[in-house]
Parts: C-alpha cells; structure tokens; sequence
C-alpha cells in the first residue's frame, strides 16, 4: 500500500495523474482565461500616485482611452488599485463611500467600452511588506478583501477578475501561500462566482510560480510577471538594483561582443561582470522562450492556466527597435503557450502611447510588437 501511495505522488508530480480539483477547476477558469488575451495595465491611476483626488481619477484616464484602448485590439485592462485610499479610517473592513462611488464609475466605463477588467490589488511597499511578519497585516488584508470582493459580487463573472496581491514581497513562500489562501477564502464568501487571479511569492516571478502548488479552488487563474533580463529591460531606471542607473542603450538579443561598448558605464567591477554574463548568456528570442515554456509546462502538468500579467521595457534609455524587438519575443512566446498576456503598461515610462497635454500619441512600433492593429 505504501507503494502505491508513493507512486500517485510521484506520478502526481510528473504530470501523469492529476488531482481532480484541477481537472475540474481548468474548464471554467481556462474558458474565462481566454476572456484576457490580450491586455494593458492601467498604472499612476488608482495607484503609484499620491493623488487620489477625484480630478486626478477623472483626468488621468478616461473613457476617450478606454475606446483607442478597445480600438488598438485590447481586450482587456489591468487596474491597478492601491487598497489604503479605499479604506475609511479606524474602520477595519469598512470601504469609503466617495473612493468606492469613483472605482465604480471607472469600471463602468471600462466595461461599457468592451473592455474586461482585472481589478489588481497594486499595494505601496510598506502596506505589502507587513505581510512578512506578524498577524496584523495579513488580518487587514483579509478584512479588506471580505468587503472589496463583496462590493463587487454583482459584477458580471465572466467581465470581472480578482487580483489577490501585485508582486508580494513576501519570500518565504510558504508563509504567502498561507495569506494568499485565506484571502480567496474571504473572496470566496461573498462571490463565489468570480474568477480569482493568483501568484507565488517573492514579487510574482516565474521561478517564484514553480516553486508554488495551486490552491485548493477550482476557478483561479495563475500569474506570473517578466522583465528578464533586467539590464536591458530596466536599463536607467531609479529604483530597484543601483546597477540599473547608469546603463544607456544596452543591446538586445545579447553576445558576448555586443555588451563590451555598454561595459563602461558601469563603474562598480560586480555589475560590470554581471553585464558581462548577459552577453554570455545570449539573450534572444529562444531563450526567453524557454523560459516561459518552463511555466506552460508547470501549468499543463496541474491543469491549471496561466496568465502573463505584466512584460515591458522602460522606455527612456532603450533602443526603441530593440524594445520591440523584446517585446515581440515575450508576446510571442506566451501566445505560443496560450498565455493571455497584459503589457507595462499604457501611458507611463513604459507606454504603448505617450501623451503631452491634450495629444495622445500612440507608438506604433510598440503596437506592431504586440501584433494589434495599426
């Protein structure tokens, strides 16, 4: 008997049995997972700001992007949303009415111009970071999940996702799997209808992602995020790894050749071995393919699906070719897995459009990378 139960497990793991909540979970999740093909996040809006003021809501993005949204064959968006501005004050659980009246109209909008819509719980860092320690970060969380997905439960199912967190930084995975668990728990009680979109720990990478087993439900969608390799796709960028600042024009696909003009700009010894190994590593199209193959074939061993959630180049220092030439590869690569995908992002440093005043302009190279319509 001993063996027989070793062989499940180890048949289990290599994909040839499969437990039957994730048979059974693949057929409505997977259907509405088609539902988010192709998509862009909508950042600075309802978070990364510290203007959540009803001008800034009205403004920023409107209905006129929703509709070149919808024309440029988005199907579509990612909302980011900073929970603390939603939450009314010493009220654990309780959602302010002016802020939630705002969301609504905004979803409204969003799904009146024929665009479906992630609402992605899009914390600052010090919000996510209590979730590493103690209990009284994880309960807040949970409090607010209890309320926002009920507030949303008349939503159309099939329109309307659940973000459970953007890029935790929790890294111990067992402790995230734990949080991420109860919350969908939460989410659960109150909309048992609705189609959850979960991630590993440790900012939702991929490797994050294999380390993971899906959740004990039947109707999640699995996301991971990808920006590898960093010193192209974050080259000049002010936050995250100080290596990052003073790269300019970093080429990309990568050889060993082509990096040595970029060398210099590095001025620390460490990092400019770093550059070095991204030359070695010859990054390209097939490499990044790999890379995602590595997830489909997680995903198809436990009949889960799978949902690309964020990709992009900061545009500021990088060859504009180049990056789309990146971004066609990961585009790409994930449609070839039948991975819905949702492109970094829609006006920021990372735009499909740039705008300046009341002119929108549209990048039309990033357009094509993205095999939407021009």
């Amino acid at each position: 008997m001993r063996f027989v139960v070793r062989l499940f497990w180890v048949l289990f793991g290599l994909g040839i049995v499969s437990g039957g909540w994730a048979q059974q979970g693949s057929s409505l999740a997977s259907r509405r997972a088609q539902h988010l093909a192709r998509g862009v996040n909508l950042s600075m809006w309802y978070a990364q700001t510290g203007d959540h003021s009803a001008e800034h809501i009205n403004t920023f993005t409107t209905p006129a992007d929703f509709k070149l949204i919808k024309s440029l064959g988005f199907d579509h968006v990612r909302v980011s949303i900073n929970p603390e501005p939603l939450i009314a004050e010493r009220q654990i659980g309780a959602l302010r009415g002016d802020a939630m009246a705002r969301l609504d109209r905004s979803v409204t909008q969003i799904l009146a111009a024929g665009l479906n819509v992630i609402l992605d719980i899009h914390p600052e860092e010090a919000w996510k970071d209590a979730m590493t320690k103690g209990d009284d970060g994880p309960q807040q969380f949970y409090a607010f999940w209890g309320t926002f997905a009920g507030h949303f439960a008349a939503s159309d199912p099939d329109r309307v996702f659940f973000e459970v967190m953007n890029e935790p930084t929790v890294n111990d995975l067992y402790r995230w799997e734990g949080i991420q668990a109860r919350a969908v728990e939460r989410i659960r009680a109150v909309a048992p209808q609705h189609t959850v979109i979960a991630t590993g720990a440790a900012y939702g990478g991929l490797e994050a992602l294999l380390a993971m087993e899906p959740l004990r439900d039947d109707n999640v969608i699995y996301s991971f995020h990808y920006y590898e390799p960093f010193w192209f796709t974050h080259q000049g960028a002010t936050w995250g790894a100080q290596s990052w600042v003073f790269l300019r024009n970093v080429p990309y696909p990568s050889t060993p050749e082509n990096v040595q003009a970029v060398l210099g700009q590095e001025p620390d010894e460490r990092p400019r071995l770093w550059l070095q190994h991204y030359g070695w590593d010859r990054w390209d199209a097939a490499r990044i393919g790999a890379d995602v193959a590595a997830i489909a074939q997680w995903a198809e061993r436990r009949g889960v699906p799978l949902y690309l959630g964020e990709f992009g180049v900061y545009r500021e220092y990088a060859n504009p070719a180049m990056r789309d030439t990146w971004i066609s590869d990961v585009r790409t690569a994930a449609e070839s897995k039948h991975i819905g995908w949702c492109m970094w992002d829609y006006q920021s440093n990372f735009g499909v459009v740039v705008k300046s005043g009341s002119a929108t302009e549209v990048d039309q190279g990033v357009v094509r990378a993205l095999g939407l319509k021009q």
